[in-house]
């Protein structure tokens, strides 16, 4: 068993909603600071580097692009990108503390700069392949599989370099269920090659299920990237977080999906998004999340 490098904490303090510029942080801005306040660094034996200078703003939908908070969604994907791939040049292992799921663009930008070809297990109630086009909202954090799947404004494409990303065949999306997004992008993960397991699949066996993501990684002879979004939890389980789904996952079976995944050699780093503090007024959601993140993501365990 390979010695990994610690975790390096990044705070990503951004929500795509985008408030107006020189307000107080809202929703999923203020993440980062409480799972601090949880002491999730120091409990992981991380460096933590502080939060990012990024804040997605401008409310409603570019009349050019269709993108809420452009053009600093773009501006917030390079700076992603340039801080990530500095931690990843250097040896390190980011763990990403959103923020909104839209951090992963910039991320996967840094990986693929740094490390080429890789692969991504996105737990995401959701499968955010929506386009600027597409998307209901506008907002970042309903295209960020989308856009590194190589599908979006082409200036959003181009802040994360030669296009796409990643191959859809190197990606395995768990836990989605959203009956109208499915419906909204037909067979575009088929077409694209995507693998997607709904809450059924994880049920049956979390732990079996994530190993066979993870060997199957493995024999494609790549690391991976793991995204967690909370909103892959029921909305009975975990209330804090914009977009409230039932029919998902309650946190032990989701631990025991992370765990294989999290606890990987071939482990590249981690983000996790949509926590929002503002719904969380006893703080019992952000004690239940960083539990969940020291439990898949420590070293013990490890295989």
């Amino acid at each position: 068993m390979t010695r990994r490098p610690p975790w390096t904490v990044l705070g990503v303090p951004v929500d795509s909603i985008a408030p107006k510029a020189g307000g107080p942080r809202f929703g999923t801005e203020r993440s980062p600071d409480a799972l601090r306040a949880c002491e999730l660094a120091s409990r992981l034996g991380a460096r933590d580097l502080g939060d990012l200078d990024v804040r997605i703003v401008g409310a409603g939908r570019d009349q050019v692009t269709g993108i809420v908070g452009w053009p600093s969604v773009a501006t917030v994907t390079s700076t992603i990108r340039r801080d990530v791939g500095a931690v990843l040049a250097g040896g390190g292992r980011p763990l990403l503390l959103g923020g909104c799921c839209s951090i992963l663009m910039g991320a996967g930008a840094a990986v693929r700069d740094t490390r080429g070809r890789f692969a991504l297990a996105y737990v995401d109630g959701h499968l955010d392949m929506y386009d600027h086009v597409s998307s209901p909202t506008g907002e970042a954090a309903d295209m960020p599989l989308g856009a590194l799947l190589g599908l979006g404004w082409p200036s959003l494409l181009a802040t994360m370099g030669s296009e796409p990303v990643l191959a859809g065949a190197d990606v395995t999306v768990l836990g989605a269920r959203d009956e109208t997004e499915a419906a909204d992008i037909g067979d575009l993960p088929g077409r694209l090659a995507v693998t997607v397991h709904g809450p059924a699949d994880i049920a049956e066996d979390p732990g079996g299920l994530a190993e066979s993501t993870r060997e199957r990684f493995t024999a494609a002879g790549v690391p991976f990237w793991l995204h967690l979004d909370v909103d892959v939890l029921d909305e009975s389980v975990f209330g804090a977080t914009d977009y409230l789904l039932p029919g998902g996952l309650d946190l032990s079976t989701l631990a025991e999906l992370l765990r294989p995944l999290g606890r990987a050699d071939s482990l590249l780093g981690a983000s996790v998004g949509c926590y929002n503090p503002d719904k969380d007024p006893d703080g019992s959601c952000a004690v239940a999340l960083a539990d969940l993140l020291v439990d898949v993501l420590g070293d013990q365990g490890r295989r």
